[in-house]
């Protein structure tokens, strides 16, 4: 099937538009908190990564039936009753910690989404594989142990580009190494890749049951090892996060 009829046929990108992607990078790095550049960025480069991992995805044990259910995990973690209602010590206890303590919610990281990326709202397997990436963000910050920082943020994107080797989270790592100019933070998100690389396929995970399983034990079975080179909070621009 030629690139011409893929581009109809799935709601995202056949080819990379690199010269897309870079002038965002550029409009991003010089105002790190335009997310919406952070979504152009996603969206000129991450196509092929989507449909390589939605058909990962199907391999798995339980990726068929995943995808069969097709749950849209923006409206589970915008569920405030099943939030409070999972263990103390779960991930999604921790999860609910963190978004509340941070002012977040999973509808609105959806609704700038929406804005830059039209078409991950269509009713396809790959837009709902896209939305899928997109909702899990925050989950990935507790399971990792990032926070919101600067330095955390960049170093849970090298993460991110290590398990869904979608080039535009690695051109967005890249841009913080180099807006950060700091050794100490080149370390820390270069370790986050490495973690990335040695932990389990996150994007396999069945989130529903992962959110009631402790966090401790979740963190060990899907091999997230603690971090090391990033201490919280560390910002060397001395600025705060936002998203």
């Amino acid at each position: 099937m030629s690139e011409d009829v893929l581009a109809v046929a799935r709601p995202v990108a056949a080819r990379a538009q690199w010269g897309h992607a870079l002038g965002a990078l550029r409009r991003l790095l010089a105002e790190p908190d335009d997310t919406a550049q952070v979504f152009e960025i996603m969206r000129a480069l991450n196509g092929r990564a989507i449909v390589r991992n939605y058909r990962r995805l199907l391999t798995t044990r339980q990726g068929g039936r995943l995808a069969f259910e097709h749950i849209e995990l923006s409206q589970r973690l915008m569920d405030a009753a099943g939030l409070d209602a999972l263990p103390p010590g779960s991930v999604g206890a921790a999860y609910r910690g963190f978004v509340r303590s941070e002012q977040l919610s999973a509808d609105a990281l959806a609704a700038v989404s929406r804005q830059r990326l039209g078409p991950i709202e269509e009713a396809h397997p790959y837009a709902w594989f896209g939305r899928r990436t997109r909702d899990v963000h925050d989950i990935w910050h507790v399971l990792t142990g990032y926070g919101r920082d600067p330095l955390g943020e960049a170093c849970l994107v090298a993460f991110s580009y290590a398990q869904t080797r979608g080039p535009g989270w690695a051109v967005i790592a890249l841009g913080a190494a180099l807006r950060m100019r700091s050794v100490r933070a080149t370390r820390a998100i270069w370790e986050g890749y490495r973690r990335g690389r040695a932990a389990a396929w996150l994007l396999g995970e069945d989130y529903e049951a992962l959110l009631g399983e402790p966090l401790d034990a979740a963190r060990r079975r899907l091999q997230i090892a603690d971090p090391r080179a990033y201490p919280a909070g560390f910002d060397p621009r001395g600025r705060s996060a936002a998203r």
